[in-house]
């Protein structure tokens, strides 16, 4: 794992898994995967998910309700917690 990817982890710990899940898994009627084709680079590029920390997320692909914004994050935090997603993926046959 890259070193951001490796920070990247951390904060999403941190700040995302108690809803995406353990290594972006998703939750039952809680919140998508993130380790899914819908949100592969050419899909949801790396803004779509600063968007998402930064203003939150209308529901659209899945049933689990609205994704209010991220409180306590950076772009910079971000953009690791979006190296590890990526790596994540590409590790699961996503690119």
């Amino acid at each position: 794992m890259s070193q951001n990817a490796q920070s990247g982890k951390r904060g999403f710990e941190a700040k995302c898994a108690a809803c995406h899940g353990v290594n972006a898994a998703g939750q039952n009627g809680v919140a998508p995967p993130l380790v899914h084709r819908i949100y592969e680079p050419n899909h949801h590029g790396d803004e779509s998910f600063q968007r998402a920390v930064s203003m939150g997320v209308q529901a659209h692909h899945w049933r689990f309700g609205n994704m209010l914004p991220v409180e306590g994050l950076t772009r910079v935090d971000v953009k690791m917690i979006i190296a590890y997603v990526r790596e994540l993926q590409r590790s699961n046959g996503i690119n």
